[in-house]
């Protein structure tokens, strides 16, 4: 199957992308892997006319977005974002209308026509860096995440008006998972992601987006980690770190949209070109804008 979707993949001119969370095999035949932004941003530098994003339906549209003249396919068509559906265009525009002065951020974790209505766009790495960059003073709208709009505010001290979006798959990551894990493994060193409820953000020694967790490991002494975010970070931290341990803080944080696709559904997508995202001229010029804001403030490394 692999060697089918490399002739595939140089038939068609394409390039794969994996983002963190996908299964294993998935991560294992990309050209590239990681999160949802740095992929986007990868893939608009190569000279491929084809991104294969084997992520959710977010993740291909922020690449049509920054690679506008390459098609993007999304092998299921069904993989989305429950965080993402938690804000609309609409929904922004009525509170925006409640904060008429207010700068939007928007998390890189929502749907395109969200993006073209927000000032800013930021990952869970950089948030903290764009809203330290904004005036003072300034009221700040900050969506979808609750959970990432708290840990912003509480690194930045600014006094955000946050959305009460979530990552279901987080969530379910409780305290009595960190405090029960850590009895078992006093050693090692907790990571967890800011999308993660409060309490288990306290309980944490290191609050890091995923890629930020690969960094931190490489050049970490320690060889002992409770993971409190998607479990599928954890096949790749141990394919760069084969000496270490990885304990995952929940077998219950498990995103089904990102375990959605499959060998199966890339050969399909690159044997019928299937299924194309593309996002409106209108839409593009809008939410461009924000991203190219966030990357001035922080390149993407």
């Amino acid at each position: 199957m692999f060697k089918k979707i490399k002739r595939l993949k140089d038939e068609r001119k394409a390039v794969i992308l994996a983002h963190n969370y996908q299964p294993g095999e998935i991560q294992d035949l990309a050209d590239f892997r990681g999160d949802s932004l740095g992929l986007s941003i990868k893939a608009a530098e190569t000279d491929a006319e084809v991104i294969v994003f084997c992520g959710v339906k977010f993740m291909a549209e922020t690449a049509a977005i920054l690679s506008a003249e390459k098609t993007v396919l999304l092998p299921d068509k069904h993989a989305g974002c429950p965080l993402a559906d938690m804000i609309t265009a609409d929904k922004l525009s009525k509170l925006k209308q409640k904060y008429p002065n207010a700068l939007v951020v928007c998390y890189v974790n929502s749907p395109a026509e969200v993006k073209a209505e927000s000032d800013y766009c930021c990952t869970s790495a950089n948030a903290v860096e764009v809203v330290n960059s904004l005036p003072e003073g300034r009221k700040i709208i900050f969506v979808p995440d609750q959970h990432l709009g708290r840990f912003v505010a509480d690194r930045t001290g600014r006094d955000l008006v946050l959305w009460p979006g979530y990552c279901a798959t987080h969530v379910v990551i409780t305290e009595d998972d960190i405090t029960d894990t850590k009895a078992k493994y006093p050693e090692s060193i907790v990571m967890a992601h800011p999308e993660c409820t409060e309490p288990v953000k306290e309980l944490s020694d290191e609050l890091l987006s995923t890629g930020q967790m690969l960094k931190f490991v490489k050049k970490s002494a320690a060889k002992h980690f409770i993971v409190a975010t998607e479990i599928g970070i954890i096949h790749a931290l141990k394919k760069e770190n084969p000496e270490a341990k990885f304990i995952a803080a929940s077998d219950r944080a498990i995103c089904p949209n990102m375990k959605k696709i499959t060998l199966d559904k890339v050969i399909r997508a690159l044997e019928d070109m299937q299924y194309k995202v593309m996002v409106p001229e209108d839409i593009t010029v809008k939410a461009k804008t924000a991203l190219d804001k966030m990357v001035g403030i922080l390149p993407a490394k």
